[in-house]
């Protein structure tokens, strides 16, 4: 010990940088040379090289070598029989005479004799393998004593302490990541599954054929305008898809009267949100209030809507939402027994009907929407495709929209 009293400092200090290193550095590969440089410098050894090991290719990839020359290779195949064995070894300094016996060190002897290295020291962390290091000679020509090698090997289990902190940090972002894309899959298929379902809803009326798809459609970008963050996005889109499934079970030809229906029929047609309510109430909803959309999207704010009859606060805010969506689709689009009307008749309903049978804030949420879009302040070509450019025309609807906007301006979102 004696011989060299500054041995244990250059220690100390070169496992305080590891240690700084693996707290502090983003950058993996760097972490490593230093970590490296550390370790050299500590007994002043002329070369070596940190390889993590890689299990799924059984490859060790060298990722920090100093002084080894162009000609080292950067990887290095490792078989089973060696990766037991290395783990039975446990993390301690072994002489390249004792590591003959290994096929890896075997199948490359040349290059490893060539760079005359003197140690291997294989990194095992809690019973696990995870890389190597690789040590030439000291600058001094002296032999490795025992205290080198108790140096070296703390200094290593930092490093490989190193190591395994990035293999758990890169194996949860795989995991998340392929949770997400797992859960991204999931949520495409309950969209085409509720998209499915809507136009299976739809089926039943060969004269509103889409609607479901664009009250839904409707009531995401009236959702989006009023500021609800993604999730609640969906839901919204999902409640408005889904706001008629009560239809299905409504006689097909009361639905496809060719006709203004009389007023039995008309009772039997009113029932379907109350049963659609029954319908989607067991199913667990990401968003929970789609079967009060269902039940309650006829209803009005003064009171005169059903299957209850509620006003104002009453009404849930989703029917209110798709409420809006619905009786503009029916608005827009031909009838069996009534064409579709003008838009700019269309805009002036929803005025008329603001407080009435609409919530003003949400009449002036889509109709901002629809001047964003109308007016091109906007890439978006949304209510284009849902009405068709033809129906649109920008020179009468634009003025109409602000009109609405300027009298309703007190109802803000």
């Amino acid at each position: 010990m004696n011989k060299n009293p500054y041995k244990f400092v250059h220690t100390f200090d070169a496992l305080a940088g590891i240690a700084e290193e693996i707290a502090n550095k983003q950058n993996f590969n760097e972490m490593l040379r230093m970590s490296l440089h550390l370790l050299l410098g500590s007994l002043a050894i002329m070369r070596g090289g940190i390889a993590r090991y890689l299990s799924h290719e059984r490859e060790l990839q060298f990722v920090a070598v100093r002084n080894l020359g162009d000609d080292f290779p950067l990887t290095m195949s490792i078989a089973p029989e060696d990766e037991r064995d290395l783990i039975d070894a446990g993390l301690k300094s072994i002489e390249a005479s004792q590591a003959k016996i290994l096929s890896f060190f075997q199948q490359h002897y040349q290059i490893l004799q060539k760079k005359q290295i003197e140690l291997l020291i294989p990194l095992v962390i809690g019973g696990e393998f995870v890389g190597i290091i690789l040590l030439g000679e000291k600058a001094s020509g002296e032999p490795y004593d025992s205290s080198d090698l108790t140096v070296i090997c703390a200094i290593a289990r930092h490093i490989g302490v190193g190591i395994q902190q990035r293999n758990i940090m890169m194996e949860l972002k795989r995991r998340i990541e392929e949770n997400q894309r797992l859960y991204k899959n999931l949520q495409i298929t309950y969209k085409d599954t509720i998209k499915a379902f809507a136009a299976a809803i739809d089926s039943k009326d060969k004269y509103t054929e889409g609607h479901s798809v664009r009250v839904g459609k409707y009531t995401e970008i009236i959702v989006e305008e009023l500021g609800w963050d993604e999730q609640k996005r969906e839901g919204a889109a999902v409640a408005g898809y889904l706001h008629d499934v009560g239809k299905l079970v409504v006689d097909r030809s009361i639905i496809n009267a060719p006709y203004r229906i009389n007023a039995k029929e008309s009772a039997e047609l009113s029932k379907h949100p109350s049963v659609g309510y029954e319908i989607l109430l067991p199913i667990h909803h990401p968003f929970v209030d789609v079967p009060l959309a269902a039940k309650y999207h006829h209803e009005r704010l003064d009171g005169k809507g059903y299957p209850e009859g509620l006003s104002g606060n009453q009404i849930p805010y989703i029917a209110k939402i798709v409420n809006l969506a619905d009786s503009f689709d029916a608005m827009t689009t031909d009838r069996p027994y009534k064409k579709r009307r003008p838009f700019e008749e269309v805009i002036e309903d929803l005025r008329r009907n603001a407080g009435k049978q609409f919530a003003p804030e949400i009449v002036v949420a889509f109709s901002r929407a629809m001047l964003k879009e109308f007016s091109m302040q906007t890439d978006e070509k949304r209510f284009t495709r849902l009405l068709g450019k033809a129906y649109i025309e920008p020179s009468i609807v634009i003025p109409a929209l602000k009109s609405l906007l300027n009298e309703l301006g007190s109802h803000r979102s």
